[in-house]
């Protein structure tokens, strides 16, 4: 049985396209686990907390047991899935009551026969009544009758609730713990990146433990896996995201509803790792992911992955500063985020990344006073006075500023800097990169966006009038 210091975990397993995701959703009462009839969609251990039961649990959705499909995963899938049931205290074994017992089924049974008592059978797709009856069939496997529901409908879902509730009972004391823990909650840290950037791999390595699966096939995570990490006493969460790519190379519905989801992921994050392919160099789909955290104004590093791979042959020095020039000549709109060259798979320079991170949040709590900013403002605007707009015939009037910070920011917050000038059609891109490159050099803001709200003393006259 697993330590019991957080929340009991209930795990979800059992062949493909059963429903095991449609269960989970229905659980944490979101969509979560992408819900698709491909058998196999879900590869990965995917974890949220239960919104329905009585007592603080969390859900673990498996990857399917004994998958047909992708053969080459069906050894990794299985794993995932032990792994889930190795660490869960109750385990919902799905079957489907429309299809009946098959073999894997019976095989899957054998396997959790060894801790039965931690076991409820779930026979999902019970829609109507007479779907009951199959409930005799499955008795064989040894693992009682079992609860016949359907959670594409919710039919017999709150007497699942009940004996969920009632197995839980125990860890009620546990759940309490939990909740004094997530006082000290962490970040949201998304790895984000092309398709085999090597974004699980970093996850595996920092974790120390295979915990998403790794593969030389592209495209390998198709959920958005969150996974709990505690590090220095605070619990982080590792996102590890689908790799997104281009709209127009994407096979199936699957991988268009899991870019989707990886770009949800960069939007509540806390910070974005984001993993570059160093031995193939900044690609066209590096730089759309780029600017993706660039639009969503999200704190950033770069992880430059597979250092082992570039130019090994040749001296440090060298291959950092080529290395560099690369990285930011293509990334020239992020050089506000710092690099780190890592390989994952040789799990070289690792610690540098929450080194990295904690002088990120630690640089985002110093926010630049209303007085401190506005002298730096008179400065700035004596030193390079704005020029004369060449349309406009007028000159930028900067008369006032203030610091704010977004509430979307709370744990590593963002600065916007709100300026109040005459007209604000006289703001040139240029002049608002030497304001920005004049606030860096007072607080350097490694890793932050700076961001900009120009508001004009009155509205500008429309054009024409």
């Amino acid at each position: 049985m697993p330590s019991q210091l957080h929340k009991p975990v209930v795990a979800l397993v059992g062949r493909p396209n059963v429903g095991k995701s449609a269960l989970f959703n229905r659980l944490a009462g979101r969509t979560i686990s992408i819900v698709h009839d491909q058998p196999g969609v879900t590869r990965d251990r995917i974890s949220a907390p239960c919104s329905l039961t009585t007592v603080p649990c969390d859900l673990v959705d498996t990857g399917g047991i004994g998958a047909l499909a992708d053969e080459d995963f069906a050894e990794a899938v299985s794993t995932e899935a032990q792994i889930a049931m190795d660490t869960a205290e109750i385990i919902l074994f799905l079957v489907d009551a429309r299809e009946g017992l098959t073999p894997i089924d019976e095989a899957i049974a054998q396997q959790l026969r060894k801790a039965s008592n931690q076991v409820c059978l779930v026979l999902n797709k019970a829609d109507h009544d007479r779907h009951d009856h199959i409930s005799g069939d499955f008795a064989r496997l040894g693992l009682g009758a079992g609860h016949p529901v359907s959670a594409a409908h919710g039919r017999n879902i709150p007497e699942l609730l009940d004996e969920l509730n009632e197995r839980l009972i125990p860890f009620t004391e546990s759940a309490r713990e939990a909740e004094e823990a997530a006082k000290t909650s962490g970040l949201k840290i998304a790895v984000v990146g092309k398709p085999n950037a090597g974004k699980s791999s970093l996850v595996n390595a920092i974790l120390d433990d295979d915990r998403t699966i790794v593969s030389e096939v592209a495209g390998t995570t198709r959920d958005s896996v969150d996974i709990p990490y505690d590090r220095a006493g605070e619990r982080h969460t590792l996102i590890d995201t689908a790799g997104l790519r281009q709209r127009s190379r994407m096979d199936t519905s699957v991988e268009v509803f899991s870019a989707m989801r990886a770009e949800r992921s960069i939007r509540r994050a806390d910070i974005c790792l984001l993993v570059i392919d160093l031995s193939t160099g900044v690609s066209a789909q590096d730089r759309k992911i780029a600017r993706l955290i660039q639009k969503e104004q999200k704190p950033c590093i770069i992880i430059a992955n597979k250092w082992d791979l570039f130019h090994p042959d040749g001296p440090k020095g060298p291959r950092m500063e080529q290395a560099d020039e690369e990285i930011r000549n293509e990334l020239f709109f992020l050089h506000y985020a710092p690099f780190i060259c890592v390989s994952a798979k040789e799990k070289q320079e690792l610690d540098r990344i929450f080194g990295a991170i904690r002088e990120v949040r630690e640089g985002s709590q110093d926010i630049m006073s209303t007085g401190e900013l506005n002298r730096l403002l008179a400065d700035t605007l004596r030193r390079n006075p704005p020029p004369t707009h060449k349309k406009h015939r007028k000159r930028l009037k900067v008369m006032y500023g203030t610091a704010a910070v977004n509430e979307r920011y709370a744990s590593i917050p963002v600065p916007r800097y709100i300026l109040f000038v005459n007209d604000k059609r006289l703001l040139t891109d240029s002049y608002q990169a030497y304001l920005e490159n004049s606030l860096r050099k007072k607080k350097p803001s490694h890793g932050l966006p700076i961001n900009f709200s120009i508001r004009s003393r009155r509205k500008p006259p429309k054009s024409g009038a």
